[in-house]
């Protein structure tokens, strides 16, 4: 599998270093799209890839399947053109598909080309039972609670717990878009954005990333709390994110399916 990466940020590296470094699934990364060309010669000659700044140029170019792991407005801005283009993608921004309307767009075009977009359930769990517990519309009620690092939130005067934010998923990823992709990834697996009650602390005594998820309906309830250490070198982002992105690419080709 030849796999296409956008972005040239930390998590990027990490996938460089686990894919094409470390050998941890079957296939390499052979060509990148990036903005910050300080970085095109050092990655291009440490990973053995091919660094683009032009996307027509990179989509052309032998890839099989594209990883988005930039920004929201990076994943808005290319994922129809991925798709048309007969790519797979992962989705690490999934606060792009906030709006409806352009999940529906997506679905459509990934339907017209036979490919498929995968969403990594990121740096939470319990996705496969809110699936279950909708699958007859009998969840009524999910909610997520965010609690982070002054670091992790840009809060660094910060001296006491507090909430910084109380309302819906989608609210949240317009707020927070490089802390609560979580919030979105639930809200998509459960009863949508506009339903899921979203809300996000800064705690300057923890030095992790904590998510606690609640959900009732006719299956029962459910609550799971999440400690998550971060990624090295990058605070905002929960080290179970880049590891959920791994895992979907060694399952892509699983013939046993879980969940």
């Amino acid at each position: 599998m030849n796999i296409g990466l956008i972005g040239n940020g930390n998590l990027a590296l990490y996938l460089l270093q686990m894919i094409n470094v470390e050998n941890k699934i079957e296939g390499q990364i052979i060509s990148i799209l990036g903005r910050n060309e300080s970085r095109r010669k050092k990655i291009e000659n440490t990973y053995n890839i091919n660094f683009f700044t032009n996307f027509d140029e990179f989509i052309h170019s032998s890839i099989d399947l594209v990883i988005e792991v930039a920004t929201v407005d990076t994943a808005k801005q290319y994922t129809k053109d991925i798709l048309k283009n007969n790519k797979d993608i992962i989705v690490g921004s999934v606060g792009a598909l906030k709006e409806s309307d352009f999940v529906q767009e997506i679905t459509r075009i990934a339907l017209d080309n036979n490919k498929y977009i995968y969403l990594p359930s990121g740096a939470i769990g319990g996705l496969d039972l809110l699936q279950a517990a909708n699958s007859l519309g009998g969840l009524r009620k999910v909610s997520i609670t965010t609690v982070k690092s002054p670091l992790s939130l840009g809060k660094e005067n910060t001296n006491k717990e507090e909430v910084l934010f109380e309302g819906s998923a989608a609210e949240a990823i317009d707020k927070f878009p490089k802390n609560v992709n979580v919030a979105l990834i639930l809200s998509l697996a459960g009863i949508g954005v506009e339903s899921t009650k979203t809300f996000v602390k800064v705690n300057p005594d923890i030095d992790n990333n904590i998510h606690i998820i609640n959900a009732e309906g006719s299956f029962g309830e459910m609550e799971i709390k999440i400690k998550n250490n971060p990624m090295p070198n990058n605070p905002k982002t929960s080290y179970l994110a880049a590891l959920s992105i791994i895992s979907t690419l060694k399952n892509i080709h699983n013939n046993i399916k879980i969940g």
